[in-house]
């Protein structure tokens, strides 16, 4: 193939696919060489691949608030690092101030190079996988406190750390830092071999990628990675060309109100989203970093999109973000974010299409649980309803928008866990009625056999999923704890308590929202 200047159809088709197909033997590499259940078995991870630059080219379908973020952290570690990288490292970041989610979320990127003389001497791609660990420190077992108010109470935070030099695995060096802390993390052997897997994900990334280059030449590949941008770019520009301006404002459980304004440039084919008047930076961790908010947005105008591309940077092109900065969705150290990432950029999905009158609200939350002691760590996000739009009805017992991950088979839980799955079933009557209903929650029961820690950080326990058109509001969702004695306790959108034998913690998560006043 000889380089060109306009993309072959066919070929694009191809590459494009090409590109996504690495990403996803990225991730089966990831799942099958990971040893936790919060990868493993929940699929929390993602893997993708970027440019020279560090901007996206394309990914798996894995969880779309790291996928949105990802190449925040890569362009940050290409400007840290420089000249610096070298063949055979692999370095590691989780910095919410520098392109990553929160603390648990951990990234491992690994540059690309080509073998051989008369080649670039810099990298020519670079691969990332993200996996959330299910401990990396911090005040609470899975560090993800409910009421951390600095990000030192969340964990530990890496840098652009350099994970493998040279082909050598830092364990020592690794081992000090995780140990090394105000809040240490509680299982540096899990975190090890976790990140030995992502390792070894990026590694496929790596393999695939030269295989296409010896295949095709350098030129070629590059070339279409450009065009596989432009393509997404353009989709993008076709879905602004149908919309309207719009402004909507959503209240939080916990007062914070996220304001967006959205102009469509008809002209330009282009939009400009205005976070002004938001909340400003919160003494709570439902700060959103800004990779977040953009990951937000990004995945907003790639559902807008009826074509079949993978999620890019050039879907970005099209559109101006204005974050204030040190609001809620523009921190800046040492807040804290834990729950910006799961529960805030729920939020700000909802509010875009809140303003662009697409659908109601989901139910706005992962329903992030918890629990541990020092010899168990365990994280899981809930699922519920799904909003309805103009022209269908919401979905029960889904996860919803930022989050793609799933359930630990109960099975498994029992097995690796000292708990019990007391029930799990749709909370019938939960979404909002309308012309169009909004999906349905669940009840989820967990009982406790032994002494532990459980977390819930969850939204929508005070003001409920909102509607559009004159349809119900979802249901909002409820924490609660049923004693082993018969007592039942009553917790609110956050909540730390000791679990003891026999105890059952009880999640009943939020409907979403109907569309359309229902016909008389």
């Amino acid at each position: 193939m000889n380089r060109t200047s306009q993309p072959d159809p066919i070929r694009l088709e191809i590459f494009k696919n090409l590109y996504q197909f690495i990403a996803e033997q990225m991730g089966i590499v990831l799942q099958n060489t990971a040893t936790s259940v919060n990868i493993k078995e929940r699929l929390d991870f993602s893997c993708a691949i970027f440019d020279t630059s560090g901007f996206l080219v394309a990914n798996a379908p894995h969880i779309p608030v790291h996928l949105g973020s990802m190449s925040e952290s890569v362009r940050s570690l290409i400007n840290d690092k420089g000249n610096s990288i070298k063949p055979g490292n692999v370095y590691l970041s989780n910095n919410p101030y520098n392109g990553g989610t929160h603390l648990p979320d951990v990234t491992a990127i690994t540059p690309v190079y080509l073998d051989g003389a008369n080649l670039p001497s810099s990298p020519i791609f670079y691969v990332a996988s993200r996996g959330h660990q299910a401990d990396i420190g911090g005040i609470t077992p899975g560090s993800m406190p409910p009421n951390s108010t600095t990000i030192e109470e969340e964990g530990i935070l890496f840098d652009n750390f350099l994970l493998v030099e040279e082909g050598n695995f830092q364990e020592a060096q690794l081992r000090e830092v995780l140990g090394n802390h105000r809040y240490p993390a509680r299982n540096p052997d899990q975190n090890i071999a976790d990140l030995k897997a992502q390792i070894a994900a990026n590694e496929r990334g790596v393999q695939e990628l030269q295989k296409m280059v010896f295949q095709y030449g350098l030129q070629t590949v590059q070339a279409y990675m450009l065009f596989v941008q432009n393509n997404a770019e353009e989709a993008v520009r076709r879905a602004i060309d149908v919309l309207k301006d719009g402004t909507f404002t959503y209240h939080m459980d916990g007062d914070a109100v996220i304001k967006v304004t959205v102009t469509i440039n008809k002209q330009n084919r282009s939009a400009v989203i205005d976070f002004t008047g938001t909340s400003q930076q919160l003494d709570t961790n439902f700060n959103a970093p800004s990779s977040v908010t953009q990951a937000a947005v990004l995945y907003v105008f790639r559902t807008l999109v009826d074509d079949s591309i993978p999620l890019n940077a050039g879907c970005l092109n099209p559109l101006e973000i204005i974050i204030p900065e040190s609001s809620m969705l523009n921190p800046v150290y040492p807040a804290a974010v834990v729950a910006g990432n799961v529960e805030t950029s729920q939020t700000i999905v909802d509010a875009l299409y809140g303003a662009l009158g697409v659908m109601a609200a989901s139910q706005g939350t992962m329903n992030n649980f918890t629990f541990g002691n020092a010899r168990y760590q365990y994280y899981e996000t809930i699922c519920g309803g799904s909003g309805a739009g103009a022209d269908f009805d919401g979905t029960d017992a889904v996860h919803t928008h930022m989050t793609n991950s799933r359930l630990t088979d109960p099975e498994v839980l029992e097995t690796r866990y000292p708990v019990m799955v007391e029930s799990f079933g749709i909370r019938s009557n939960s979404g909002g009625k309308g012309k169009h209903t909004g999906g349905n929650g669940v009840i989820r029961k967990i009982k406790f056999l032994e002494p532990m820690t459980a977390n819930i950080l969850s939204s929508h326990r005070i003001i409920p999923p909102f509607s559009l058109q004159g349809a119900e509001n979802g249901q909002l969702g409820r924490n609660s704890i049923q004693r082993s004695n018969g007592n039942k306790e009553n917790l609110g959108s956050i909540g730390t308590v000791e679990m003891q034998p026999g105890d059952i913690f009880i999640i009943e998560t939020p409907g979403g929202g109907g569309f359309g006043a229902t016909p008389t």
